[in-house]
């Protein structure tokens, strides 16, 4: 078992369900309290064609990596790579900034959908709220299993616990019966998922160096390989020291002889993430108000 892809996989599925979750529960709830529970299937069936379609792109952009010869091979995970830090990137800032009024939004949409009476207005509804979570996940999944490479499995396995971990917390949400400060939850998860982010980042510019691509600050900083490998390599202890480096390697992209370009990217992009996504929100002034026309 591949224990650190399989922990990086859990944070994923269980950060983007719960964020999934959330949104069809509240689109449940509000069915519910206005007397239109007939329409759950509708619900139900928009958001299962949108984790179909988001699951079909993801197995397709996998295959396809593992179908390039070298070194196009590379250069695709290396491009899946930045991609995937680029999405969960702006995922965070845009779930950062709308988590506040996402409800209202929902419940405007939906008030519209069920105003015209439109059959599959909900089924449309559910699948556009839901595709943007799913594809999202599939790039970002693709993207650790492309860094994960031999525990690319474990990515998958820890990304369905995670999920279905995040279906649980959903039901208990539209039940009434979470306990889960969500705020918190997202506010940790999306830290953990910004170290994540630095290790794809970080990943892929080694495999841009591997290739050939970036011919500057190539030198290795350090070499841990006799004592904390990320991979198993000849030589290489093959006890704890492999397991903590592969944990390390799937959560915040460690390796263990990186190039000063590598690192320090790494250091960049989290020195630079990091306190932008922990800053308060400032709160929004209404808008002021117009002044009085004078009567005619």
């Amino acid at each position: 078992m591949d224990l650190g892809s399989l922990t990086s996989g859990l944070l994923t599925g269980l950060r983007e369900g719960v964020e999934a979750a959330l949104i069809i529960s509240i689109i449940l709830s509000y069915l519910a309290r206005t007397g239109n529970r007939h329409a759950f299937g509708r619900v139900f069936a928009g958001a299962g064609a949108a984790a179909a379609v988001s699951l079909v792109a993801g197995i397709a952009l996998f295959v396809t990596v593992g179908e390039l010869p070298s070194p196009y091979e590379q250069l695709f995970e290396a491009a899946a790579m930045l991609v995937a830090c680029a999405v969960v990137t702006w995922m965070l800032f845009w779930m950062r900034r709308t988590s506040a009024s996402i409800r209202d939004q929902l419940h405007g949409a939906l008030g519209r959908a069920l105003t015209d009476g439109s059959a599959t207005g909900l089924a449309v509804l559910a699948f556009v709220s839901i595709i943007r979570e799913g594809l999202e996940t599939a790039l970002f999944l693709v993207g650790q299993a492309a860094s994960a490479r031999a525990g690319a499995p474990w990515i998958l396995v820890g990304a369905l616990l995670g999920m279905a971990l995040a279906a649980a917390i959903g039901a208990a949400m539209y039940r009434g019966a979470a306990r889960i400060n969500l705020r918190v939850f997202f506010r940790w998860t999306g830290i953990a998922l910004i170290f994540i982010a630095a290790g794809l980042l970080a990943s892929a510019i080694h495999e841009l160096v591997e290739v050939g691509w970036i011919n500057v600050g190539t030198t290795v900083v350090f070499d841990l390989s006799s004592v904390l490998p990320h991979e198993a390599m000849d030589g290489a202890p093959t006890g704890i020291g492999l397991v903590v480096g592969q944990l390390l390697r799937a959560l915040v992209g460690y390796n263990s002889r990186p190039e000063l370009i590598m690192l320090g990217a790494w250091v960049v992009y989290v020195g630079a993430v990091l306190p932008l996504y922990l800053r308060p929100i400032a709160p929004r002034l209404p808008a002021p108000a117009r002044p009085l026309e004078p009567a005619a």
